[in-house]
């Protein structure tokens, strides 16, 4: 069995998908993945890290850079459809997915022409203009929120939740009750994969105002590259006992470490903290498409599981009260972790996977 998932760009489109080829290759241990991306994403660095193979075309994002960049895009997208059919034949390929993004278009295109069965997974509250073009051409698409099904056939949607990679649910138990009351309070700050310099800047501006937590708090910020020196250095004049990185690979170890999330709110972020069972302050990115970010995070604050600051109303002091006021109040948290643990769902993969399996035994 051979798969080829169309993926990259960013993580909310990449990690899903790596969640997806585990869950094949536990269900169908024989089976060939092959993941389809650019140069441009993050997919080459992770994909590396997490032992997949990577092939990459010519495709070029059109939204949101301006009428050149559509134009160019546009133009790049026969090429990309060609060499995508020439990599599917090579692959045998049996089955396509497509996780939305620039990536999606010309391989779900070229597995069409070829006639190989396909399938879309629209992880956002809002689904993508991507998936939204290509839903014809999918024999199914896998949705995470419900309110998303409306874009796409009925007899084709499915609303299965986002899929989680394994290891969120192997860690989920691993911080007891008790090791919790031994430790010092964790203080999770990240921006998505490429890091926020909005959300850096204004922890380092709350850091002052967090004073009175320094001997009680442990940070852990995942900064992106440009902003980590910057980062780094205000945790260390502050006195705050602070693991500033990158990026962070690990991710199910390190959610599951804290106790408070200031975090993005794209649709991976919303569902593993969903999973961990985490009360979280989520700061969406403004310039997302489709506002996709603040939907997201909406649903989750109307849950009760987050706290929603926009970024034009984001202020160091504004954070610092936000954060404060959780963390000295462990019944609330308690209660966010909760309920955001009512909004996960653990078998999305495996659902998605049987289904997928399924329709590529169906002849019709």
């Amino acid at each position: 069995m051979n798969i080829v998932i169309a993926a990259g760009g960013t993580g909310g489109h990449l990690y899903p998908a790596v969640a997806l080829a585990r869950e094949f290759l536990r269900q169908e241990p024989g089976a060939s993945i092959l993941f389809m991306g650019t140069v441009r994403g993050i997919e080459a660095k992770v994909l590396q890290h997490e032992g997949f193979e990577l092939a990459i075309i010519a495709a070029r994002p059109v939204m949101g850079l301006g009428v050149s960049g559509a134009v160019r895009a546009l133009l790049s997208l026969p090429l990309a459809v060609w060499q995508s059919v020439k990599l599917l034949r090579k692959r045998h390929a049996d089955l396509v997915i497509g996780v939305g993004g620039y990536t999606s278009p010309p391989v779900l295109v070229a597995a069409s022409l070829l006639g190989i069965r396909r399938v879309i997974l629209e992880p956002n509250a809002y689904p993508g203009m991507a998936n939204i073009v290509l839903g014809p051409l999918a024999h199914r698409v896998f949705l995470a929120f419900e309110s998303a099904a409306s874009f796409f056939t009925p007899s084709k949607a499915r609303v299965v939740g986002t899929p989680i990679r394994r290891a969120f649910l192997d860690q989920r138990h691993e911080v007891t009750a008790d090791s919790v009351g031994e430790r010092r309070q964790t203080l999770l700050i990240f921006g998505g994969s490429q890091g926020a310099r909005a959300i850096n800047s204004a922890m380092v501006e709350a850091l002052p105002h967090l004073a009175s937590l320094r001997t009680q708090l442990a940070v852990i910020h995942q900064t992106g590259e440009a902003d980590w020196g910057r980062v780094k250095a205000a945790y260390e004049t502050g006195g705050f006992t602070a693991e500033v990185v990158f990026f962070l690979f690990d991710m199910p170890r390190v959610l599951q470490s804290a106790d408070l999330v200031v975090s993005r709110s794209g649709a991976m972020t919303v569902a593993e903290l969903a999973i961990c069972g985490k009360g979280a302050i989520l700061i969406p990115l403004p310039q997302a498409i489709y506002n996709h970010q603040v939907l997201n995070a909406r649903v989750m604050e109307s849950a009760g599981a987050a706290v929603v600051l926009p970024q034009a109303e984001l202020t160091g002091l504004t954070l610092a009260r936000t954060i404060e006021s959780l963390l000295r109040d462990p019944d609330r948290l308690r209660v966010m972790g909760e309920r955001s643990r009512t909004m996960g769902r653990a078998d999305s993969a495996e659902a998605i996977v049987q289904q997928c399996l399924a329709l590529m035994r169906c002849q019709t």
